[in-house]
């Protein structure tokens, strides 16, 4: 089972600073181009950092008021976050408001993983390198989204290919596979019951699937029988093990 690239979706055209790039720059190239963030390349290329909207409101937002009072020191302001804060209030260029080290993902990642690492580390762009972690492309939670966009057809297909017929070997006419707003219906008979389990399984990990209904019934249910019992062998079987 083939599961979408981020290179399949990700832009190569990438909007970009460097190190030295003015403050103003950034903010210039952000609204021109109408994005809400920018990898900063060095030498080579190379991604060594990003900036966002965040970081240029950080900016402003930290700049002092003249008329102001003088805020009092705190304890809080020693911190690394607070240090960070403080240092991008004057950054004048990229390299000095940019967030460090980058976060970003191979172009043979699967868009699966790529999402994963957006959800966990909170990011809404990741820079897409090669081997040597230089620049190749951009790609977005929007561009990620597209693989909901698959046509039901083309993901029955692929389950019926895939699935039952490529990993598990049964006859796809026995089953009846539908699927309606990427929710795939699964019904039929098999003989045991890992087989459904790894039908609805690997159904649920193939792009564009939002949900599964199983309706699938066995004859044996295999999870009760003891390997001192029946040697475990079969497609099945190999795959269960890989879990």
């Amino acid at each position: 089972m083939k599961h979408n690239k981020v290179g399949s979706v990700m832009t190569e055209e990438v909007v970009r600073a460097e190190y030295g790039t003015p403050f103003k720059e950034v903010a210039r190239l952000l609204a021109e181009h109408r994005i809400s963030g920018l990898p900063v390349v060095g030498e080579n290329k190379k991604v060594i950092g990003v900036i966002s909207e965040t970081d240029l409101m950080v900016r402003q937002a930290k700049t002092p008021d003249p008329y102001e009072p003088k805020r009092r020191f705190r304890l809080a302001d020693l911190t690394r976050s607070a240090r960070k804060q403080a240092a991008k209030a004057q950054a004048r260029t990229a390299g000095q408001l940019m967030t460090e080290p980058p976060v970003t993902v191979r172009a043979d990642v699967t868009i699966v993983e790529a999402a994963r690492t957006m959800a966990q580390r909170c990011v809404e762009r990741l820079p897409v390198v090669d081997e040597e972690e230089r620049l190749v492309g951009i790609v977005t939670r929007r561009d990620l989204l597209q693989v909901f966009l698959r046509p039901d057809k083309e993901i029955r297909q692929e389950v019926i290919e895939e699935v039952l017929v490529r990993t598990l070997w049964l006859a796809p006419q026995t089953f009846d596979v539908s699927v309606v707003e990427g929710v795939v219906r699964l019904s039929g008979h098999t003989e045991r019951k890992s087989e459904t389990e790894i039908a609805v399984s690997m159904t649920r990990q193939i792009d564009g699937v939002v949900g599964v209904v199983d309706k699938l019934t066995y004859r044996l249910d295999d999870s009760r029988i003891q390997p001192d019992e029946q040697a475990l062998h079969g497609v099945a079987d190999d795959w269960l093990h890989k879990l």
